[in-house]
């Protein structure tokens, strides 16, 4: 993807079992930026990295203002039901040169 993108809760984490270093995160919701507004979704998208380049590539943070609490607020299992807090929110965040694919393309599934 060679245009800039706003992306909201993170999902679908794909980690290697042991010490974490490479990584893969879908995104449940993606939107172009064209000349500073908002242009259309995107979907089937998808970032992944290394922690440190990904870290590294970090530009500005939003401050309290722009603070969202995202994805599942809670996690339902068994019989009789248990619930565990899984939420997590995050202030705005500017990252530069990370690697974005098109999950629908990299599938085939086009």
């Amino acid at each position: 993807m060679k245009y800039p993108l706003t992306c909201e809760n993170a999902g679908h984490d794909s980690f290697p079992a042991g010490r974490s270093v490479n990584f893969q995160f879908t995104q449940q919701r993606a939107y172009r930026i064209k000349a500073g507004k908002l242009a259309g979704q995107v979907k089937d998208l998808a970032y992944q990295g290394t922690t440190t380049d990904f870290w590294g590539s970090l530009e500005a943070v939003g401050g309290p203002q722009t603070y969202l609490l995202a994805g599942a607020f809670n996690c339902g299992k068994a019989q009789p039901g248990q619930v565990a807090a899984v939420s997590h929110g995050c202030p705005s965040a500017l990252f530069r040169g990370v690697n974005i694919l098109n999950t629908s393309e990299e599938s085939g599934r086009q």
